[in-house]
């Protein structure tokens, strides 16, 4: 056997050297992009309601990917016959937009900033937070890449809506981004999926998602209904914009989170619907937020969420061909 990585080099054990995103290299000069994938921290969580500590989030995917960053050349899959993430793909590290305590205008747009640069050097971004406020920049940032490249639909998987519009003010905390999101005229439409049991959005935000088009589907729902049939209902062909709130999953294997809820998904729940998305259609950018490590001391929310991304860009850039 050879092309592994394995006969030659350093052992590069995930415990040592820097902790970037799947051990990749670091890019300091975001005016110097030349990759597939450009990863970028949004350390921001002044936006919760409940529990904050998401803004340790990305430094906690960071380290936990390196469990999955031996140095070989990709992962073979026994179940695809596939060998996923190999030498081809090519992903950075940006580091973290800056963030500014206390000012969410601010903060927000650094955020916003480096996904624009992403996007303008033609990687796929890959943002990890913070809370789920941090998706309203995220968004802000594709109004360029739409104007060129076409509309977004969005496909959230979370416990809550996040589709209030404004409370006592607040307009872009993490009960605000859908309806934030949906408000773009680039934003096509929203499947929401995972939403459940005690929400953070009241009746008439339901009904007034739908109004605007979207999809909502309970984790029982999803189940019932099975992955091909949901993945049915979301529009195909589609450039997809796919945000990942952790509390999605059940805190049994995922308590590490500021607003947990019961009754979440399993691993292979969201999995399987992500493989079928990169299959469907265009994946045009990610976030993943809400990884609060502090409540979890087993470590085992952000190897989740870690797990799921390398999954997640594997599939993609397999489809892609």
């Amino acid at each position: 056997m050879s092309g592994h990585g394995y006969e030659t080099g350093r052992l590069n054990l995930p415990f040592t050297g820097i902790a970037t995103f799947g051990k990749k290299p670091y890019v300091a000069d975001w005016d110097s992009i030349d990759a597939d994938v450009a990863v970028l921290g949004a350390p921001y969580d002044f936006g919760c309601q409940y529990r904050s500590g998401a803004r340790f989030g990305p430094r906690a995917v960071r380290e936990a990917s390196t469990l999955f960053s031996f140095g070989h050349a990709g992962a073979y899959d026994h179940e695809d016959d596939a060998t996923y993430l190999g030498e081809d793909v090519r992903i950075v590290d940006l580091g973290d937009a800056d963030i500014v305590h206390t000012m969410t205008g601010e903060s927000h747009a650094n955020i916003e900033y480096g996904v624009r640069k992403i996007l303008q050097a033609g990687a796929l971004p890959v943002v990890i937070g913070g809370d789920h406020s941090i998706n309203i920049p995220c968004i802000r940032a594709f109004e360029e890449d739409c104007a060129r490249n076409g509309s977004i639909h969005v496909v959230q998987i979370d416990a809550h809506l996040d589709f209030v519009d404004e409370r006592h003010g607040v307009t872009e905390g993490h009960g605000n981004p859908m309806r934030r999101a949906i408000e773009k005229d680039y934003v096509s439409g929203m499947t929401q999926l995972g939403i459940r049991n005690v929400s953070s959005t009241a009746r008439e935000g339901y009904e007034d998602a739908r109004a605007r088009g979207s999809d909502i589907l309970s984790v029982r729902q999803v189940r019932k209904l099975g992955s091909e049939a949901v993945l049915a209902r979301i529009p195909e062909g589609a450039r997809y914009y796919v945000t990942i709130d952790i509390d999605a999953f059940c805190p049994s294997i995922a308590p590490g989170t500021g607003t947990p809820s019961h009754g979440g998904f399993l691993y292979y729940d969201v999995l399987e619907i992500l493989q079928g998305l990169a299959q469907r259609g265009d994946v045009a950018g990610i976030d993943l937020v809400e990884v609060a490590p502090a409540y979890d001391p087993s470590e085992s929310t952000q190897i989740l969420a870690a797990q799921l991304l390398l999954n997640f860009l594997g599939f993609i850039f397999h489809s892609r061909g």
